[in-house]
């Protein structure tokens, strides 16, 4: 976390999923997460989504959420809450008239648009959910502060990766680690730079 600026948190529960989970795309293996989801992940989760000072999602995500938590799913979630009253900014270049509340579209220099919005509130939370080709490209300019990883015990065997099969060299410091009595483990890591290197030596 760069000090004085908003941290960008990178939180995802997708890693052996895919963005196509709705089971559109030829994707088939949806619907694996739920039954896995215990009472101590759905409490982690629920207190990250409270702990947000505003959201940033790609535009796909932006839409499955705005479909289900923007049109009043599920009443009463602390989920749904903070998405409801907190900002969420949404990365397209295709994304016109958002419909849900409190949506800002950013569509020009989406970097320096995020630099912005990370110098509004000093150490402040601009948490990222789903939305695998934004974080990749976070994650290839550097932007992201902190990843929150949730592994499933299950392989699903089908789906999109979270980390590219190339891309930029980032060192993960891990801050806390947590498993739940379904298996899940929830790993919070904060970003260092470049990892270090064994020099080799003859």
């Amino acid at each position: 976390m760069t000090q004085g600026h908003r941290r960008i948190d990178a939180g995802t529960r997708r890693e052996a999923g895919a963005p196509d989970e709705d089971g559109g795309g030829g994707f088939e293996r949806f619907g694996w997460a739920p039954p896995l989801l215990d009472d101590e992940a759905s409490t982690f989760i629920s207190q990250a989504f409270q702990r947000a000072d505003a959201f940033l999602f790609g535009r796909r995500t932006y839409e499955i959420f705005a479909g289900s938590w923007g049109a009043g799913m599920d009443p009463g979630n602390p989920v749904g809450e903070a998405l409801n009253t907190r900002p969420k900014y949404v990365a397209s270049t295709t994304l016109t008239d958002p419909q849900w509340a409190d949506t800002t579209v950013l569509s020009g220099d989406i970097a320096g648009a995020i630099g912005e919005l990370r110098a509004i509130k000093p150490a402040g939370e601009l948490q990222v959910w789903g939305s695998g080709t934004l974080i990749r490209w976070l994650l290839n300019h550097r932007l992201v502060d902190q990843v929150v990883l949730l592994t499933y015990p299950v392989v699903v065997g089908q789906g999109t990766r979270l980390f590219p099969a190339t891309g930029p060299d980032i060192g993960l410091e891990l801050v806390d680690l947590q498993s739940t009595p379904k298996g899940l483990t929830i790993q919070t890591y904060r970003t260092t730079g470049r990892p270090q290197y064994e020099t080799a030596t003859t």
